[in-house]
């Protein structure tokens, strides 16, 4: 999506009609700012991956061949979405109108998932009153799967849509999320699928005047497991949160790559991404792109990524990167460590009487509980803190 541009279009075809800076690959002209991305629905478009692409580079692609390349089951992925009040639930042709409304795939395997799938599940949210929504996803086997979700909350609309992600799965999908005037959703996408399962997810949001969109992301379980949210904040005085909470153990690859485009003025955005690795070969890749338009005067953003590491043999990724158009903003920055534990809250635990293990385990609780907090619903929030301990049961932390 360009600076000037508030929402992408799509042709019959399935090519972006609302990025006039974008260039197709093998174009000779450099992209020289994130919003200048090529994007396209049509696997084709797309050079063939060969894992040295900035977009590619830091993901295992040999594990993930299958979902870039191969034909896909577009077949609806099986799906229970709970009731309420003020809740339609729906599945749409390819063809609707609604669908690349939020965004456009920008690498080959979203395009790849966008070119399979059959039908999009559409959940649209009306009710003024909050409502919670949990869009229940079991993976039943193997079979490499794309899969395309729409999330709409319409204007002055409230709620919180969870997708829950369990069993074992070989998925590859694109989920929209839609924000309109005045409203305020929370989005949380939840990831603890079996130990075997392969997750591709890129997720686009787009956040209308003076509406709130709330995007968490957990990734638990899982073989290899990339979530790509890419928010842009379209109308006047939106507000953007983009929360993420990751544990990586042996032989896992647990893989964000955000970004936030400020396009409207007076927009506001903060990204609070933490993660935890244990275990020889635990990987976790954070990439976090911030892009300031020419036109988002009053900008208000921060981006910061932690990483704690646990064990030997872990590697952590965290890159933040922040561009800006415009010199008249409110603020603007970020931050990126990884490291091992606080050395004076270990201290202060122990004069407590709290042996060293425990001390540790209660470090790393703390470190990670505080981006569940955030999420705003008791329920889920307990459930995600169960988790989080059944992770740390296993961990010998030094």
């Amino acid at each position: 999506m360009s600076s000037t541009s508030t929402t992408p279009s799509v042709d019959e075809a399935g090519h972006a009609g609302a990025r006039p800076h974008s260039h197709g690959p093998g174009s000779p002209v450099p992209v020289q700012t994130r919003s200048d991305r090529f994007a396209s629905a049509v696997h084709g478009d797309f050079a063939d991956v060969t894992g040295r692409e900035l977009e590619w580079r830091l993901t295992p692609v040999a594990a993930v061949r299958d979902l870039i390349d191969d034909e896909l089951d577009g077949s609806p992925f099986p799906a229970v979405v709970s009731e309420a009040d003020g809740v339609t639930t729906e599945w749409i042709d390819r063809t609707d109108a609604r669908i690349g409304t939020a965004g456009l795939a920008e690498e080959r395997a979203a395009a790849n998932a966008w070119s399979r799938f059959e039908e999009a599940l559409s959940v649209t949210l009306t009710a003024e009153e909050p409502v919670v929504v949990t869009i229940d996803r079991a993976g039943a086997d193997s079979t490499p799967r794309a899969a395309h979700t729409i999330i709409t909350a319409k204007p002055n609309a409230r709620g919180l849509v969870i997708i829950d992600n369990r069993g074992s799965t070989r998925l590859s999908e694109n989920v929209e999320v839609v924000a309109e005037a005045g409203s305020d959703l929370t989005v949380v996408s939840l990831q603890e699928w079996d130990d075997e399962s392969v997750h591709l997810s890129s997720q686009f949001g787009r956040v209308d005047r003076d509406a709130r969109l709330k995007h968490v992301v957990v990734s638990l379980g899982g073989s290899v497991v990339r979530v790509n949210p890419s928010v842009h904040l379209s109308g006047a005085g939106a507000d953007g949160q983009l929360l993420g909470l990751y544990f990586a153990d042996a032989g896992q690859h647990l893989e964000q790559r955000v970004y936030v485009h400020h396009i409207a003025p007076h927009t506001i955005s903060r990204v609070n991404y933490k993660g935890a690795l244990n275990g020889q070969g635990a990987r976790t890749v954070w990439v976090g792109d911030v892009l300031i338009g020419r036109d988002a005067t009053g900008t208000d953003s921060y981006e910061q990524n932690r990483n704690l590491v646990l064990s030997d043999g872990t590697r952590a990724d965290s890159i933040p990167n922040l561009e800006i158009e415009t010199g008249d903003i409110a603020g603007a920055g970020h931050a990126s460590a990884t490291g091992r534990f606080d050395d004076e809250q270990l201290f202060y635990l122990r004069s407590r009487g709290i042996d060293e293990q425990e001390a540790r385990r209660l470090v790393v609780q703390g470190f990670l509980i505080d981006v569940v907090q955030k999420i705003g619903n008791a329920e889920l929030e307990a459930r995600l803190v169960a988790a989080i301990e059944r992770e740390l049961e296993a961990v010998e932390v030094v």
